[in-house]
């Protein structure tokens, strides 16, 4: 179904499919729009199962990591100066190196960052990739499962038998119903229904304190900076939010919210088909005021991602993103 329309002047340029699921406290489908069960990769959207994961090991207290490494373990950082120190941080504490980690450099997510890196002719190194915090994160996990570090990413390791055992269980289905293939960071990903994907972000929402997830939550909405960068919208979400919300974003356009309410906790999953971030973000926030979540103000912080500037190179205006999804009643 077609979730948003691309204007360039008055002719209509593209037209994006997308869609939506949200659950309520019970895991019960409350609202969609397109299919709500389409088997998804959230990719990064994922991560704070794998945390859960981590966190499961003990490698937490092993190795004294604190919720801002966790925030980063649970985010896809823009390769600033705080995450790259951070994530090599995480590695001493393991007594690991940069040359363990299986994920590569690539150009930051920031254009500020890369702007710099141009600069200084700057080649981004593992710890660089906006996925290190997770492969730090599981470098330790395996340390803490007296496993061995060295193929910590392949899909028979020690450690990723439990990763996939955990996910499942976090998204409440039987293990073999959990699909597998590799992210672009070298670590495997799951794929499974898009209301499983926001049952996951309903549970961090509930989670009673002192929990795991609980504790992956705080860590996520104390430390948003460190989930993303400055000026995303994850960064901005949860800013905006406080503790009241959670989310991630995940790459070809996921996303994933947990909402913590008084009268029940909701967890809503996003997918665009053709993999547009920009339209991905306006349907978000398009979401959440139709579910009017938060204040009025709340939802303004979000105002230029919901209804982003459309200009060409010399600033002119050329156009709109006309975002027109409806979320249907209870099923």
């Amino acid at each position: 179904m077609i979730a948003a329309t691309l204007y360039r002047g008055n002719a209509i340029e593209n037209t994006h499919r997308a869609h939506v699921a949200v659950v309520d406290a019970n895991g019960n489908l409350l609202h969609s729009f397109g299919d709500p069960h389409r088997v998804t990769l959230p990719r990064s959207a994922a991560k704070p199962a794998q945390a859960l994961a981590i966190i499961e090991t003990g490698a937490l207290e092993r190795f004294g990591f604190d919720d801002a490494d966790l925030a980063l373990m649970c985010g896809s950082h823009s390769s600033e100066a705080r995450h790259i120190e951070r994530a090599r941080a995480m590695l001493a504490k393991s007594d690991a190196s940069e040359a363990d980690l299986r994920c590569g450099g690539h150009p930051p997510i920031s254009d500020a960052v890369y702007k710099d890196w141009i600069r200084r002719d700057f080649t981004p190194t593992p710890a660089c990739s906006n996925c290190s915090g997770k492969h730090a994160g599981m470098l330790a996990a395996a340390r803490a499962m007296d496993a061995p570090i060295d193929g910590y990413h392949l899909p028979g390791h020690a450690l990723q038998a439990h990763v996939k055992r955990t996910v499942a269980r976090a998204v409440d289905l039987p293990y073999d119903d959990v699909q597998w293939a590799i992210d672009g960071c070298n670590l495997p990903t799951p794929a499974f229904p898009l209301d499983r994907l926001a049952r996951l972000y309903m549970k961090l929402a509930a989670a009673p304190e002192g929990s795991p997830l609980a504790r992956i939550h705080r860590a996520m909405t104390t430390y948003p900076e460190l989930v993303s960068g400055e000026g995303r919208f994850c960064e901005r979400l949860m800013r905006a939010f406080g503790g009241a919300v959670v989310g991630k974003t995940g790459a070809d356009a996921s996303y994933a919210i947990g909402v913590k309410r008084d009268e029940g906790a909701l967890g809503i999953a996003v997918k665009v088909e053709d993999g547009n971030l920009v339209v991905m973000h306006a349907i978000v926030a398009h979401v959440l005021a139709l579910l009017g979540i938060g204040t009025a103000q709340q939802r303004a912080a979000l105002d230029d991602f919901r209804y982003p500037a459309m200009r060409n190179t010399v600033g002119v205006d050329t156009g709109r993103l006309d975002v027109t999804l409806t979320l249907n009643g209870r099923r």
